[in-house]
């Protein structure tokens, strides 16, 4: 995908648990006849200024790596440009990397960069503010708020259920109201809910499913709404968390649709891809085929994108 001789912007983020990942990426790149640029973060830049940086000259490809934060913040400046994301998974849950079938493995992923297709993904929205995978309120503002830095260094992926749980037993529930502008669905008056969830990819939360038919670019936002209820429901819903059949239970409201306003009786922070950027009442709305982004040859995601080899953004 990355041609030889080609020179590419790399954003690194230091906070991320790989950080020290540019030795490698630097050898496999240039090994590959590749000139890569690196844009890190810190020393004076912040991951704004690092990503204006190397998007100053308009490149036809930025690489990114970090975690799913960084990622999403990237993805919202080259949304509907020329600018071909690549995805370096760096951080702990990698849920966007994961809807996209890159590989877990440095290598391998830098070698998608050479040998990857491109494909459009879609962008969500939450009032301007751009997310990949979910935008949530209630409970996963909690968890959100327990994740610590030093957590997901020393647990990695297994910080999350411990902070859920940790969450869960001081959560109260709360009212929201779900408008739809579009008119597809009536509103939805709900009482008390654990959460309410919009997403826009296939995966969150370290490896959970939004749905068993979501897509990241079906142009569509799965939205989800789970009532509080006893502990064994929960327990019961949890099961199917990875799966995402656990919006057939019969305590979760689901329902797919371009955009939905949630209004809750006191301001609420709504979670955007484990940044709290936003907060009620807030409408969500899908940007489509907003984003390219490289991904493996044998990648099923953004199916509904046409045949390999035919992207007009393709370099």
């Amino acid at each position: 995908m990355i041609v030889p001789g080609t020179q590419v912007p790399v954003v690194l983020n230091p906070g991320s648990r790989r950080a020290a990942a540019w030795p490698e990426v630097r050898r496999l790149l240039t090994g590959a006849g590749v000139e890569p640029r690196l844009h890190a973060v810190g020393e004076g830049r912040t991951l704004t200024s690092a990503l204006d940086e190397a998007l100053a000259g308009r490149p036809p490809v930025l690489v990114v790596g970090g975690g799913d934060g960084t990622v999403g913040c990237a993805a919202a400046r080259v949304a509907d440009t020329a600018t071909v994301l690549g995805v370096l998974p760096l951080g702990t849950a990698n849920d966007f990397a994961r809807t996209l079938e890159l590989p877990g493995d440095l290598a391998a992923a830098t070698r998608n960069l050479l040998e990857g297709r491109v494909v459009d993904v879609d962008l969500g929205r939450v009032d301007g503010e751009a997310f990949l995978n979910v935008a949530s309120l209630g409970l996963s503002v909690a968890v959100t708020q327990r994740l610590t830095p030093g957590l997901k260094r020393r647990l990695g992926p297994a910080a999350y259920p411990l902070a859920t749980l940790l969450a869960y037993g001081r959560h109260d529930g709360f009212r929201a109201r779900l408008e739809f502008p579009e008119g597809d669905h009536a509103p939805l008056e709900l009482d008390d809910l654990l959460q309410v969830a919009v997403g826009n990819g296939v995966h969150y939360g370290g490896g959970n499913t939004v749905s068993p038919t979501a897509s990241v670019d079906d142009h569509l936002l799965d939205v989800y709404a789970i009532v509080r209820g006893r502990v064994r429901d929960h327990v019961s819903i949890a099961r199917f968390l990875r799966t995402g059949d656990f919006v057939e239970h019969e305590l979760v409201h689901h329902v797919t649709t371009r955009a939905v306003r949630v209004v809750t009786e006191e301001p609420m922070p709504v979670n955007l891809d484990g940044e709290l950027a936003a907060r009620t009442p807030a409408t969500f709305t899908v940007e489509r085929n907003a984003v390219h982004v490289v991904v493996p040859q044998h990648s099923r995601a953004a199916r509904l994108d046409g045949p390999a080899g035919e992207h007009p953004h393709a370099v």
